[in-house]
Protein backbone atom coordinates (compact mmCIF):
# COMPACT_ATOMS: atom_id res chain seq x y z
CA UNK A 1 0.00 0.00 0.00
CA UNK A 2 1.52 3.24 -0.58
CA UNK A 3 2.64 6.18 2.23
CA UNK A 4 2.16 8.65 0.31
CA UNK A 5 0.53 11.51 2.56
CA UNK A 6 -2.69 12.07 -0.02
CA UNK A 7 -3.10 8.55 -0.19
CA UNK A 8 -4.92 7.61 3.29
CA UNK A 9 -8.39 6.62 4.92
CA UNK A 10 -10.22 8.59 7.97
CA UNK A 11 -9.07 5.87 10.61
CA UNK A 12 -5.34 6.60 9.41
CA UNK A 13 -5.84 10.56 9.91
CA UNK A 14 -7.68 9.69 13.58
CA UNK A 15 -5.04 7.31 14.72
CA UNK A 16 -2.13 10.04 13.61
CA UNK A 17 -3.78 13.26 15.52
CA UNK A 18 -4.25 11.05 18.31
CA UNK A 19 0.05 10.22 17.73
CA UNK A 20 0.42 14.31 17.77
CA UNK A 21 -1.19 14.79 21.21
CA UNK A 22 1.30 12.22 23.26
CA UNK A 23 4.68 14.18 24.16
CA UNK A 24 8.09 12.19 24.60
CA UNK A 25 8.05 10.41 27.85
CA UNK A 26 4.86 10.66 28.51
CA UNK A 27 3.07 7.45 30.43
CA UNK A 28 -0.02 6.76 28.50
CA UNK A 29 -2.85 3.76 29.23
CA UNK A 30 -4.31 2.86 25.67
CA UNK A 31 -6.84 0.20 25.24
CA UNK A 32 -6.70 -1.12 21.82
CA UNK A 33 -7.55 -0.01 18.48
CA UNK A 34 -6.90 4.06 18.03
CA UNK A 35 -5.23 4.60 21.27
CA UNK A 36 -2.89 1.91 20.64
CA UNK A 37 -1.73 2.74 17.03
CA UNK A 38 -1.73 6.54 18.24
CA UNK A 39 0.81 5.48 20.94
CA UNK A 40 3.10 3.43 18.71
CA UNK A 41 2.87 6.51 15.89
CA UNK A 42 3.85 8.70 18.22
CA UNK A 43 7.23 6.18 19.80
CA UNK A 44 8.28 5.26 16.24
CA UNK A 45 7.98 8.97 15.77
CA UNK A 46 8.73 12.00 18.07
CA UNK A 47 8.11 10.53 21.06
CA UNK A 48 10.45 7.20 21.51
CA UNK A 49 10.15 7.99 24.92
CA UNK A 50 6.59 7.39 25.54
CA UNK A 51 5.39 4.43 27.36
CA UNK A 52 2.30 2.39 27.30
CA UNK A 53 -0.05 0.78 29.59
CA UNK A 54 -2.43 -1.63 29.48
CA UNK A 55 -6.02 -1.32 31.86
CA UNK A 56 -4.82 -5.12 32.18
CA UNK A 57 -1.70 -4.10 33.66
CA UNK A 58 1.13 -4.25 30.77
CA UNK A 59 3.53 -1.55 30.75
CA UNK A 60 5.94 -1.26 28.08
CA UNK A 61 4.25 -3.85 25.84
CA UNK A 62 6.10 -4.72 22.59
CA UNK A 63 3.18 -6.52 19.86
CA UNK A 64 4.14 -7.62 17.24
CA UNK A 65 0.48 -7.33 15.65
CA UNK A 66 -2.46 -5.12 16.67
CA UNK A 67 -3.54 -6.41 20.14
CA UNK A 68 -7.88 -7.56 20.09
CA UNK A 69 -7.92 -6.79 23.94
CA UNK A 70 -6.20 -5.60 26.59
CA UNK A 71 -5.80 -9.14 27.68
CA UNK A 72 -4.73 -10.47 24.39
CA UNK A 73 -1.22 -12.60 25.09
CA UNK A 74 0.76 -10.92 22.08
CA UNK A 75 1.14 -8.12 24.47
CA UNK A 76 3.54 -10.07 27.11
CA UNK A 77 6.61 -10.87 25.99
CA UNK A 78 9.45 -8.46 25.86
CA UNK A 79 7.02 -5.91 28.33
CA UNK A 80 8.77 -4.35 31.26
CA UNK A 81 6.00 -5.51 33.81
CA UNK A 82 3.36 -7.53 33.88
CA UNK A 83 0.53 -6.77 36.70
CA UNK A 84 -2.65 -6.21 37.26
CA UNK A 85 -5.41 -3.21 38.12
CA UNK A 86 -4.10 -2.72 41.44
CA UNK A 87 -1.01 -1.83 39.63
CA UNK A 88 -2.78 0.39 37.30
CA UNK A 89 -5.53 2.15 39.31
CA UNK A 90 -3.94 2.38 42.31
CA UNK A 91 -0.26 2.63 41.73
CA UNK A 92 -0.02 4.12 38.61
CA UNK A 93 -3.31 6.58 38.33
CA UNK A 94 -3.56 6.98 42.32
CA UNK A 95 -0.25 8.04 42.53
CA UNK A 96 -0.45 10.45 39.36
CA UNK A 97 1.65 9.13 37.22
CA UNK A 98 -0.26 8.73 34.00
CA UNK A 99 0.22 11.72 31.85
CA UNK A 100 -2.63 10.71 28.97
CA UNK A 101 -5.59 8.38 29.16
CA UNK A 102 -7.19 7.46 25.57
CA UNK A 103 -10.70 6.80 26.03
CA UNK A 104 -14.16 6.40 23.91
CA UNK A 105 -17.95 6.14 24.97
CA UNK A 106 -21.52 5.84 23.26
CA UNK A 107 -21.54 9.50 24.49
CA UNK A 108 -19.70 12.36 24.70
CA UNK A 109 -20.66 16.26 25.56
CA UNK A 110 -19.59 19.47 25.79
CA UNK A 111 -17.49 19.10 28.28
CA UNK A 112 -16.11 16.57 27.74
CA UNK A 113 -18.20 13.92 30.29
CA UNK A 114 -18.38 10.47 28.69
CA UNK A 115 -21.88 8.18 29.10
CA UNK A 116 -21.48 4.28 29.23
CA UNK A 117 -23.90 3.98 31.23
CA UNK A 118 -27.20 4.16 30.26
CA UNK A 119 -28.95 5.85 27.40
CA UNK A 120 -31.97 7.72 28.86
CA UNK A 121 -33.34 7.70 32.10
CA UNK A 122 -31.63 5.39 34.70
CA UNK A 123 -34.30 4.24 35.77
CA UNK A 124 -36.18 3.25 32.75
CA UNK A 125 -33.28 3.09 30.32
CA UNK A 126 -33.90 2.71 26.34
CA UNK A 127 -30.68 0.77 26.37
CA UNK A 128 -28.49 -0.62 29.15
CA UNK A 129 -24.85 0.08 28.14
CA UNK A 130 -21.53 -2.31 29.70
CA UNK A 131 -20.25 0.39 31.88
CA UNK A 132 -17.14 1.93 33.24
CA UNK A 133 -14.50 -0.48 32.98
CA UNK A 134 -11.09 1.64 33.84
CA UNK A 135 -12.87 4.69 32.22
CA UNK A 136 -14.05 6.40 35.25
CA UNK A 137 -9.95 6.73 36.64
CA UNK A 138 -9.19 7.10 33.85
CA UNK A 139 -10.63 10.57 33.14
CA UNK A 140 -10.34 11.15 37.11
CA UNK A 141 -6.62 10.48 37.32
CA UNK A 142 -4.91 11.03 34.47
CA UNK A 143 -3.01 14.10 33.71
CA UNK A 144 -4.87 14.64 30.09
CA UNK A 145 -7.31 12.67 28.42
CA UNK A 146 -8.23 11.97 24.57
CA UNK A 147 -11.05 10.91 23.41
CA UNK A 148 -12.50 9.33 20.44
CA UNK A 149 -15.80 9.93 19.45
CA UNK A 150 -17.91 9.07 16.19
CA UNK A 151 -18.93 12.99 14.59
CA UNK A 152 -22.81 12.83 14.91
CA UNK A 153 -25.78 13.32 16.96
CA UNK A 154 -25.83 10.04 18.22
CA UNK A 155 -22.56 10.17 20.05
CA UNK A 156 -22.13 13.62 20.73
CA UNK A 157 -24.53 15.06 23.57
CA UNK A 158 -24.84 18.72 24.55
CA UNK A 159 -25.39 16.87 27.99
CA UNK A 160 -24.91 13.02 28.45
CA UNK A 161 -27.68 11.27 29.88
CA UNK A 162 -25.50 9.48 32.54
CA UNK A 163 -21.65 10.49 34.06
CA UNK A 164 -19.69 7.42 33.72
CA UNK A 165 -16.76 9.34 33.62
CA UNK A 166 -15.79 12.66 34.40
CA UNK A 167 -14.83 15.95 32.25
CA UNK A 168 -15.19 18.69 32.95
CA UNK A 169 -18.64 18.03 34.79
CA UNK A 170 -20.74 21.12 34.28
CA UNK A 171 -18.25 23.77 33.61
CA UNK A 172 -15.37 25.67 35.46
CA UNK A 173 -14.07 24.54 38.80
CA UNK A 174 -16.19 21.49 38.79
CA UNK A 175 -13.52 18.91 38.76
CA UNK A 176 -11.71 20.87 41.60
CA UNK A 177 -14.91 21.03 43.53
CA UNK A 178 -15.28 17.56 43.61
CA UNK A 179 -11.51 17.01 45.04
CA UNK A 180 -9.94 16.27 41.51
CA UNK A 181 -6.82 17.17 41.22
CA UNK A 182 -5.92 20.90 39.20
CA UNK A 183 -5.15 21.00 35.47
CA UNK A 184 -6.39 17.45 34.56
CA UNK A 185 -9.60 16.50 32.42
CA UNK A 186 -10.02 16.27 28.61
CA UNK A 187 -7.65 18.16 26.18
CA UNK A 188 -8.95 16.79 23.20
CA UNK A 189 -12.00 15.00 21.37
CA UNK A 190 -10.33 13.52 18.09
CA UNK A 191 -13.71 12.68 15.33
CA UNK A 192 -14.22 11.33 12.17
CA UNK A 193 -14.66 14.64 10.91
CA UNK A 194 -12.82 17.26 13.14
CA UNK A 195 -10.60 18.25 16.24
CA UNK A 196 -12.11 20.08 19.04
CA UNK A 197 -10.39 21.40 22.20
CA UNK A 198 -11.86 22.78 25.40
CA UNK A 199 -11.94 26.51 26.12
CA UNK A 200 -10.25 27.02 29.37
CA UNK A 201 -12.73 29.53 30.74
CA UNK A 202 -16.08 28.01 29.75
CA UNK A 203 -14.77 24.28 29.83
CA UNK A 204 -16.42 23.69 26.52
CA UNK A 205 -15.22 21.87 23.67
CA UNK A 206 -14.93 23.76 20.79
CA UNK A 207 -13.68 23.62 16.58
CA UNK A 208 -9.86 23.88 16.17
CA UNK A 209 -9.79 21.98 13.39
CA UNK A 210 -11.58 20.10 9.96
CA UNK A 211 -10.74 17.45 8.53
CA UNK A 212 -10.20 17.30 4.24
CA UNK A 213 -12.91 16.55 2.72
CA UNK A 214 -15.30 18.12 5.93
CA UNK A 215 -16.01 21.67 6.90
CA UNK A 216 -16.98 24.39 9.55
CA UNK A 217 -20.19 24.58 8.05
CA UNK A 218 -20.81 20.19 8.28
CA UNK A 219 -18.82 19.93 11.78
CA UNK A 220 -21.29 22.63 12.75
CA UNK A 221 -24.11 21.29 11.54
CA UNK A 222 -23.33 17.72 12.69
CA UNK A 223 -22.62 18.77 16.32
CA UNK A 224 -25.78 18.72 18.99
CA UNK A 225 -24.73 21.98 20.71
CA UNK A 226 -23.38 25.61 19.41
CA UNK A 227 -20.47 24.83 19.12
CA UNK A 228 -17.76 27.52 19.41
CA UNK A 229 -14.77 27.75 16.23
CA UNK A 230 -11.61 28.83 16.81
CA UNK A 231 -10.86 32.29 15.49
CA UNK A 232 -7.84 30.15 13.96
CA UNK A 233 -9.68 27.55 12.40
CA UNK A 234 -8.27 25.39 9.96
CA UNK A 235 -7.70 22.49 8.02
CA UNK A 236 -6.56 19.65 10.16
CA UNK A 237 -2.95 18.18 8.68
CA UNK A 238 -3.21 14.91 6.80
CA UNK A 239 -1.49 12.35 7.83
CA UNK A 240 2.73 12.56 7.17
CA UNK A 241 4.50 9.81 4.71
CA UNK A 242 6.80 9.20 7.77
CA UNK A 243 3.32 8.39 9.94
CA UNK A 244 1.81 5.97 7.90
CA UNK A 245 4.93 4.24 6.88
CA UNK A 246 4.86 3.39 10.62
CA UNK A 247 1.22 2.52 10.70
CA UNK A 248 1.26 0.08 7.49
CA UNK A 249 4.48 -1.28 7.53
CA UNK A 250 5.37 -1.57 11.28
CA UNK A 251 2.33 -1.44 12.74
CA UNK A 252 -0.47 -2.69 11.60
CA UNK A 253 0.56 -4.26 7.67
CA UNK A 254 -2.63 -6.49 7.80
CA UNK A 255 -4.55 -3.72 7.58
CA UNK A 256 -7.07 -3.79 10.37
CA UNK A 257 -7.60 -0.47 10.55
CA UNK A 258 -9.71 -0.64 7.97
CA UNK A 259 -12.28 -2.33 10.38
CA UNK A 260 -13.50 0.96 11.62
CA UNK A 261 -14.47 2.28 7.94
CA UNK A 262 -17.24 -0.54 8.40
CA UNK A 263 -17.87 0.91 12.10
CA UNK A 264 -19.05 4.34 10.55
CA UNK A 265 -15.04 5.98 10.66
CA UNK A 266 -15.84 7.95 7.68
Amino acid sequence: MSTHPDSYIKPELMACCGAREIRDRDIVIVGTGFPTMSANIARHTHAPGARMMQESGVFDAQPARPALSVGDPCLNPGAAMIGGLIEVMGMFLQGGWVDVGFLAGSQVDKYGNINTTVIGDYANPKSRLPGSGGANPIGALAKRVLIIALHNARTLAERVDFITTPGYLDGPGARERWGLRENTGPQVIITNKAIMRFDRESKEAYLESYHPGSSVEEVTRLTPWKLMVSKEVRETEPPRAEELRVLREVLDPLGMIKIYEKRGYV
